[in-house]
C-alpha cells in the first residue's frame, strides 16, 4: 500500500498545536526539516492567504520588506514559515502580541536550533508557547502500523516512500543534507564529516551510558569536543539525553545520561539497516526497540519529568515519569512474554513506583503482580489518558 502523508491526520498534533494558540499569543512550532511543520499549518491558515508568510518564497519575503506595515493590520491567525530566517522578527512580533484589545494570534514554524529557541524565550517570555513536532506519530498512525513506524521511523517521506529502498535513500540523503546544507545555515560552524563520524558511533551506543572518555578516544578528539558535538546535536533534536534519576538511597546510582537517536528510521539509516530481516538480525535490534519505545511513550504520555535510573549493582528502569505528584515506571522489553525480573521488583520498591508498565509489542494486556502490568506499546500510545490515571 502507497501512503500519502497527507492523507494521515495528526490529530494529536493538531490538538496540541489548538491548544497552545487558545492559551498563547504566540506559539512556535519547531522541529527538523521535512518533519511536516508546514503541511500542519496549512491546517489553520491556506498558504495563498494573506495571513502565510513563506520566508523560503521570494513573494513573501517581498511582502515583509516593511514587517510592521505588512503585520500591523492583519486580524486573525498569522502564520509565519521558517522564522529562524528572519530572528529580526521577534521584537516586532512582541510588540504586536502585546496590543489590547489582541488583534491577531501569532503560529511561527522554525526548525530547531538552540539559537533559536534561546532567541525566541528571551524576547517573547511570557506571550510564546513552543509545540515540539517529530514527525508521525504511532498513535495517529495506529497500533497496525507498528512494524513500519519502527523500521522507517517518523520522517512523513521516509514511512510513505514506496519501497524500502526509496526510504532508506531519503533517509541518507536526509542525513547528508542535515550536516551539509542545515546545520550551517542555522549559524552552527562544525565540520559535516567530523559530525556524521560522531553520529554514525553515537547510533552504535544507542541507549547506553554516555561515556565521554570512550567516545573522543574513538574519535580521536578531546572529551570536550565530544560534548560539544552531543549538545549540538540533543538541541536540534536528532539525539536525546535522557537524564538519569539519583536520590539518597544505599545502593550506588548511575550518574551520566542515556542517549538516544531520537528517530528510529535515522537510526537503522546510520547503523546499515535496510529492510525489517536485517533489522531482526541486527545485535542492536533490542536496543533500537527501546528507544523507539521511549520515544512514543514520551510523546504519548508527555510527562512533567522524565529519567531513566540505574545502580551499579544493576537494577534498572527505562524510563521514571512524574506527572501530576506520581511515579510512574515504564520498563521496554522486546519479546513475546515479558514476566518480572528482580531488577523491575528493585526499582518498584526502592522508586516507590505507584504504578510499573512493561512495554512491548505484543498484543496482549496482562497483570504481572500489583502495580506492575504488561501493555503493547500500540495501546499505551492508543489509549494514554488510561494510564495517565
Amino acid at each position: 500500500m502507497v501512503y500519502d502523508s497527507r492523507m494521515i491526520d495528526r490529530i494529536t498534533d493538531i490538538g496540541l498545536v489548538r491548544l497552545a494558540l487558545k492559551r498563547s499569543r504566540v506559539v512556535a512550532l519547531l522541529g527538523p526539516r521535512q518533519c511536516g511543520k508546514t503541511t500542519l499549518a496549512r491546517q489553520f491558515v491556506r498558504t495563498d492567504s494573506l495571513n502565510y508568510f513563506d520566508l523560503e518564497d521570494p513573494l513573501s519575503l517581498a511582502r515583509l520588506s516593511e514587517p510592521a506595515t505588512a503585520l500591523r493590520p492583519l486580524k486573525g491567525l498569522v502564520v509565519i514559515d521558517e522564522i529562524q530566517r528572519r530572528p529580526e522578527l521577534f521584537p516586532l512580533l512582541r510588540v504586536l502580541s502585546d496590543r489590547k484589545p489582541l488583534r491577531a494570534r501569532f503560529l511561527i514554524l522554525g526548525s530547531a536550533s538552540p539559537d533559536l529557541l534561546r532567541q525566541s524565550s528571551e524576547t517573547l517570555a511570557g506571550r510564546l508557547e513552543t509545540v515540539h513536532l517529530e514527525g508521525f506519530r504511532l498513535a495517529d498512525l495506529g497500533q497496525n502500523a507498528q512494524t513500519r513506524h519502527w523500521l522507517r521511523g517518523g520522517f512523513p517521506r521516509a514511512y510513505t516512500a514506496r519501497s524500502e529502498n526509496d526510504s532508506v535513500a531519503w533517509r541518507r540523503q536526509f542525513l547528508q543534507t542535515f550536516l551539509e546544507r542545515d546545520i550551517p545555515q542555522l549559524g552552527i560552524e562544525f565540520p559535516a564529516i567530523a559530525l556524521r563520524r560522531f553520529w554514525n558511533m553515537v547510533a552504535h551506543y544507542h541507549a547506553q551510558i554516555w561515556n565521554a572518555t570512550e567516545l573522543a578516544r574513538a574519535l580521536a578528539v578531546s572529551e570536550a569536543t565530544v560534548c560539544r558535538y552531543l549538545d549540538l546535536l540533543t538541541g536540534v533534536f536528532m539525539l536525546r539525553q535522557l537524564p538519569p534519576w539519583f536520590e539518597n538511597i544505599s545502593k550506588r546510582q548511575v550518574k551520566a545520561p542515556k542517549i538516544y537517536v531520537r528517530d528510529s528510521g535515522l537510526l537503522h539509516a546510520l547503523l546499515g539497516v535496510a529492510d525489517q530481516r536485517s533489522l531482526e538480525l541486527h545485535p542492536k535490534v533490542g536496543a533500537s526497540w527501546e528507544g523507539y519505545a521511549v520515544e512514543e511513550v514520551l510523546k504519548a504520555l508527555r510527562p512533567d519529568e522524565a529519567y531513566f535510573w540505574a545502580t551499579h549493582q544493576g537494577a534498572e528502569i527505562d524510563l521514571l515519569l512524574f506527572k501530576r505528584g506520581r511515579r510512574l515506571g515504564i520498563e521496554c522489553k522486546r519479546m513475546d512474554a515479558p514476566t518480572l525480573t528482580p531488577s523491575m521488583r528493585i526499582a518498584l520498591n526502592d522508586l516507590k513506583l505507584d504504578r510499573l508498565l512493561v512495554v512491548y509489542p505484543g498484543e496482549l494486556r496482562y497483570a504481572l503482580g500489583q502495580r506492575v502490568e504488561v501493555v503493547p506499546l500500540g495501546e499505551l500510545v492508543g489509549d494514554a489518558k488510561r494510564y495517565n490515571k
